[in-house]
């Protein structure tokens, strides 16, 4: 297992699953240093191509990437109630994450990040139950308002299965409110969705890493390094038409 001792501060103890799952000098996923924000939290939607591939929903909170995983999507109609299943808390660098995790690794598979923005707490989980938003998901419901570039609008979580003394695990529901940005809008096929941050989907991305590895064996290699370490960088052309952009 990896060294979890590293970043040892008050997000010490709720990153320690993450960093245990992981193996730092084998993956490019961040180690995470708990670095904030500013004044609004954030959250951000991952596709994640593993073993099954799934979107990763997570919200800033309490100086961590409070996470869950959404087989089919968040969704922008009110009568779907998405399954998502918590997993471990993510840092906040983990927000920039895209890229591919080696074979063998946890999770190993192509990541994207489909979108990202702020989210704003809704009262009526949190004030007018004088609760903190935190003290909201501890108590298994939240309401909050997004405010992505493709996500908008108030949403909540809800905890249905497991929970406190529970032994079943724990499982939630992540649905739509009722608002004017319910537009009725699915998730997109994951496959041809595209990227908010560099416009690339999931084969884009593991192709030009694929090419990368092989001109890393073959020689020096010029030019960026931004996926390499984690980070992202612009789309390279490519030959074939290119697939309708998601909203």
């Amino acid at each position: 297992m990896s060294d979890s001792g590293e970043g040892s501060g008050s997000d010490g103890g709720k990153l320690a699953t993450y960093r245990e799952k992981r193996h730092f000098d084998r993956t490019r996923e961040p180690r995470g240093h708990g670095t904030p924000t500013g004044d609004e939290p954030v959250f951000v939607v991952q596709i994640h191509d593993a073993s099954t591939t799934h979107f990763d929903f997570r919200l800033e909170v309490d100086g961590v990437l409070k996470s869950w995983s959404v087989p089919k999507g968040p969704s922008a109609d009110i009568h779907d109630k998405r399954l998502a299943m918590p997993t471990e808390d993510h840092p906040m660098e983990y927000r920039e994450f895209e890229g591919v995790i080696a074979g063998g690794e946890y999770g190993a598979g192509t990541v994207i990040v489909w979108d990202e923005g702020t989210y704003a707490p809704l009262a009526s989980s949190t004030e007018d139950k004088g609760r903190t938003f935190a003290e909201a998901l501890e108590h298994g419901h939240a309401t909050f308002r997004l405010n992505g570039a493709k996500l908008h609008g108030g949403y909540a979580l809800t905890r249905f299965r497991g929970g406190e003394d529970s032994t079943e695990r724990e499982s939630w529901l992540l649905v739509k409110k009722k608002d004017t940005r319910a537009d009725g809008k699915d998730a997109p096929d994951p496959h041809r969705a595209r990227s908010v941050r560099s416009g690339r989907t999931l084969r884009q991305v593991a192709a030009e890493e694929a090419e990368e590895a092989e001109e890393a064996e073959e020689g020096p290699v010029t030019g960026s390094t931004a996926v390499r370490s984690g980070g992202v960088r612009p789309a390279r052309p490519t030959p074939e038409a290119p697939e309708p952009h998601d909203e």
